[in-house]
């Protein structure tokens, strides 16, 4: 077919293929147009949607970041104030109040109250009266350490023992000691055990992080030589009281020779060390000691007040230390995971005691 093309079955003219050409171009010209118009829209309520999606991100963002700024704010209790769930103060689930000389992380702060974390408790959340803290803010609890050592990271320890010793007997053979010299019934340690001191375990876990300089100066019992633990004024001033060898740097020594190795810094140390000695002190075991001054008694009796005390079996995490029949030392075995004796004795090692039988000293020689 001349000027024409044929496929069979049919033939087409040439102006029939022109026409086809021309309407085909038309149908491709519309369909690119639609299709970027398509495209544009597309990219526009995608761009739309990531907008959305970023100021609502932000939304949520900001109050978290500014919490978190918050949450790393701590400050020192120096009242022992009740905490509540809520800010009328109408509730306290399990009665629990801030223990004198702790930091406490500072979450919130509205109309004269504090909203502060307590660990360890199903609502940790409460709120307090901002008179319960001290002024003085400490962003980080970082910025309490122990001199150069903070131990920070070291993983908290998971067994410990606590060493309480009965001042009178540790007396009876250390007269010549600073604390000694002029001891009197008006002393804290005359009717009340005393800190000697928290060891994490096994016993062989001890100067964590510490220089060959200061285990030497340790080791030779050069504890004034050792680095002033920085403790806030509130701990130092308990602490002197609730640990007579303060006098002598006892503190210092236990700190670089066990406190390392706890996972904490000095001033957490030393609180946590304190709260459970006088847990003990204010228990029916304290009662027991103070009531029997003067008297013998057993391993077996001891005991016993224990399990009446902190729970059926707490005694047998108890073991007894004494020196020419004298009673010197309380050593409660301990694991980890809260702060109440009741549950840290049932956690921990069950150990042999070293004496069964002896007498609780007087103040004297």
């Amino acid at each position: 077919m001349a000027g024409g093309f044929c496929l069979l079955p049919r033939c087409w003219s040439r102006s029939s293929i022109e026409r086809f050409v021309i309407e085909s171009s038309e149908l491709n010209i519309i369909f690119y147009f639609h299709f970027t118009i398509f495209s544009i829209q597309s990219y526009q309520n995608i761009r739309n949607t990531m907008n959305k999606l970023i100021i609502s991100s932000l939304i949520i963002a900001l109050p978290l970041v500014a919490m978190s700024k918050n949450a790393e704010s701590y400050q020192e209790a120096t009242k022992s104030c009740p905490a509540y769930n809520n800010m009328k103060h109408t509730t306290n689930t399990n009665d629990i109040s801030l223990e004198l000389g702790r930091e406490y992380r500072i979450l919130d702060r509205k109309r004269g109250q504090i909203l502060t974390l307590i660990k360890g408790e199903r609502i940790a959340q409460r709120w307090v009266d901002d008179a319960c803290f001290s002024d003085k803010r400490l962003e980080s609890k970082k910025e309490i350490k122990g001199a150069k050592l903070t131990s920070v990271s070291q993983p908290k320890s998971k067994q410990n023992l606590l060493a309480i010793s009965w001042q009178n007997a540790f007396c009876q053979t250390h007269q010549r000691k600073k604390e000694c010299r002029n001891m009197s019934k008006k002393d804290f340690g005359a009717s009340e055990f005393v800190l000697h001191g928290l060891w994490p375990q096994p016993r062989n876990n001890q100067y964590c992080n510490v220089s060959k300089k200061e285990v030497g100066m340790d080791k030779n019992r050069q504890w004034y030589r050792l680095a002033k633990l920085d403790l806030t004024s509130g701990t130092r001033e308990r602490l002197s009281r609730l640990m007579p060898g303060y006098g002598s740097n006892l503190h210092r020594h236990e700190w670089v020779k066990h406190g390392t190795c706890y996972g904490t810094n000095a001033n957490s140390y030393y609180v946590d060390s304190m709260n459970l000695m006088t847990q003990v002190n204010d228990s029916k075991v304290g009662a027991f000691f103070e009531k029997n001054i003067g008297k013998r008694v057993t391993l077996k009796e001891v005991r016993k007040i224990f399990d009446n005390e902190f729970g059926k079996g707490a005694g047998e995490h108890v073991t007894m230390n004494c020196r020419k029949g004298l009673i010197t030392e309380l050593w409660l075995h301990l694991g980890s995971g809260s702060d109440k004796l009741t549950h840290l004795l049932s956690r921990g090692e069950r150990p042999k005691s070293r004496c069964h039988k002896g007498m609780i000293d007087e103040v004297g020689y």
